[in-house]
């Protein structure tokens, strides 16, 4: 570890806490909301969120994926210690991550527009 206290606090310093039990407790709260929202929305799907999309997603599902990936930050940052890490070591985890994300996209949609080109010329059938 790089510093020999930890930070007790949260959101950048808005919300303190006094000890590591109380801070545990404060982003397990913080991420059980997230969590019942998810629920919320994947339950009730209100349709103004459904009937519209963006890049070929519809807004809901972008709010899940946003969600998801605050519920991943605060995992990462407070319950893996993260941000008692030397900025090294965090952004080598975080570059990581970047680069492993960018060659599986890149490898989904070059495969997926292999297969498109092969069905689009007939030359397989659609028989599964």
């Amino acid at each position: 570890m790089a510093h020999t206290e930890q930070n007790l606090a949260i959101f950048r310093g808005t919300i303190k806490f006094k000890s590591n039990v109380q801070k545990i407790w404060g982003v397990f709260i913080l991420l059980s909301i997230i969590t019942i929202v998810e629920v919320a929305l994947g339950i009730s799907k209100p349709e103004f969120l459904t009937a519209n999309s963006l890049f070929a997603l519809k807004y809901l599902n972008w709010i899940f994926l946003a969600l998801t990936l605050v519920k991943a930050y605060y995992i990462t940052w407070d319950f893996m210690h993260m941000r008692d890490e030397v900025s090294f070591l965090r952004r080598f985890v975080v570059w990581t991550f970047i680069f492993y994300v960018t060659y599986l996209v890149y490898i989904v949609l070059v495969e997926g527009n292999y297969i498109f080109d092969v069905y689009a010329s007939n030359y397989v059938k659609f028989n599964f």
